[in-house]
């Protein structure tokens, strides 16, 4: 990579990492000190925790789409801004209403894809899958931090502090895109990074990628009802106090990612990435059914939390490498945006259906939900098909009318290891599935219409 191509990639992942530290801060604290709050039942609660994620799930997509017209900075100073001005209207609330409406705001600023397009617009495209790789991986690494940092931001600067600071961090990303990351040369639309309208229908009549979106929807959706009663449950059953839950946290998600590692390897290198995806989610509904019946105690209630978080880190690394495979060649943009909608249409659920559970049953109640939703899932997921194990790869095309199209992509297809070709005249582009098991790049350099 080039220079500007590492500063791009550190400053569009710090933005990343920075909006998601903010997010997820909150949800380890939010039912110890969200009860304080005036006008508080855990039906609202639940409600505050999730509307975030409605407001993402209804805006993710349109984001992406708007780039294109109006620009990608332009539209990330608007989503920042939002995502801001929730975040201090959240923390300045003193009654739970002012808080959701807060949290509203703050999913307005949907710029997931955005961000990846811009990204895309920075980096060349032989460089593209590692740039987005190290996007992700800050994602993750921000989601494990932010499981211990809540707590002890929680305990010294209470809840509208963690709030503060999430706002505040939203504008050190503006900051950081005004004068960090460079000014693209132009921008198109990059089929692999965002969304496209001609290809919503594509995606969403596909049965293996909606088997998929209903998984990262029922991921999420376990993850924030497990917050609903998990700090409580440290707090009330096991008796550590609040200020004190960082440290099961951070050494959880220590030895739960570590763990969870060689499972990755397994599935992608063997193959055997149903298998693991399968096993995943009987894991987690096993460690969601032991929190609820096993003996809370601190030891019992540590192992708990062990296998539950190594099964959504395993799971929530899979999805989208899933995703990617099983994507329509040059529909990768599209699909990862329903799943990203998904997700947080997920995370809307889990807080709203179980802070109403929690109100009216307890938390048994939620735990029972949370089963149910992975037990649909392990169904769905183990009679799915095998996944394929192809992945895209974008070729810069001379003179596709001249040469004609059909005998182009007759010859595409031709090559050992390409699965499917869409071809893009008025970009010159062609983007491939291809299974790099069989796949060498070297005889493309065969065809006189693929630019060097």
């Amino acid at each position: 990579m080039n220079s500007l191509e590492k500063r791009s990639i550190a400053a569009l992942a710090s933005v990343y990492a920075m909006r998601m530290l903010g997010l997820f801060m909150v949800l380890p604290v939010f039912m110890l000190l969200g009860d304080k709050l005036e006008a508080a039942t855990p039906a609202l609660l639940g409600l505050a925790i999730g509307a975030y994620g409605l407001s993402q799930a209804l805006l993710q997509i349109p984001f992406g789409m708007l780039s294109d017209r109006l620009g990608r900075k332009r539209l990330i100073y608007i989503g920042l801004f939002l995502f801001a001005a929730g975040s201090f209207i959240a923390g300045a609330a003193d009654s739970v209403y002012g808080v959701i409406i807060g949290r509203a705001l703050q999913g307005g600023g949907a710029i997931a894809s955005v961000l990846m397009a811009l990204l895309s617009d920075l980096t060349r495209e032989e460089h593209r899958t590692k740039a987005m790789a190290l996007v992700g991986l800050s994602i993750g690494m921000a989601f494990s931090a932010s499981l211990f940092l809540g707590p002890l931001l929680g305990s010294a600067i209470g809840l509208s502090g963690i709030f503060f600071v999430t706002g505040a961090l939203a504008l050190v990303g503006m900051v950081l895109v005004f004068g960090v990351v460079p000014n693209p040369a132009g921008h198109a639309t990059h089929l692999d990074a965002q969304p496209a309208r001609e290809k919503l229908r594509q995606v969403l009549t596909d049965g293996r990628l909606l088997r998929l979106d209903f998984g990262i929807a029922a991921l999420h959706l376990v993850l924030t009802a497990a917050f609903l009663v998990i700090p409580v449950l440290l707090r009330d059953k096991v008796g550590l106090p609040a200020e004190h839950h960082w440290w099961v946290y951070l050494s959880v998600m220590a030895v739960a990612f570590f763990s969870m590692v060689p499972f990755i390897i397994i599935g992608e290198k063997r193959r055997m990435m149903k298998p693991v995806l399968c096993g995943a989610i009987a894991i987690l509904a096993l460690a969601t059914m032991a929190l609820a019946e096993f003996p809370h105690t601190l030891a019992v209630m540590w192992i708990c939390l062990f296998f539950f978080f190594m099964a959504f880190n395993l799971l929530e690394a899979c999805l989208p490498s899933l995703i990617s495979k099983e994507s329509p060649a040059a529909a990768k943009g599209t699909a990862m945006g329903v799943y990203s909608t998904s997700q947080f249409f997920g995370a809307f659920l889990g807080g709203t259906i179980g802070g109403s559970l929690l109100e009216s049953v307890g938390p048994n109640g939620v735990f029972g939900m949370m089963v149910a939703v992975l037990v649909v899932w392990l169904g769905l997921a183990i009679t799915m098909k095998r996944p394929s194990h192809t992945s895209s790869f974008v070729v810069q095309l001379v003179d596709v009318q001249g040469r004609g199209i059909a005998a182009v992509d007759q010859a595409l297809r031709g090559v050992p290891g390409v699965e499917d070709v869409v071809i893009l005249t008025d970009a010159e582009t062609a983007y491939l599935k291809v299974d790099h098991k069989r796949f060498d790049a070297a005889n493309l350099g065969q065809f006189a219409f693929i630019r060097p």
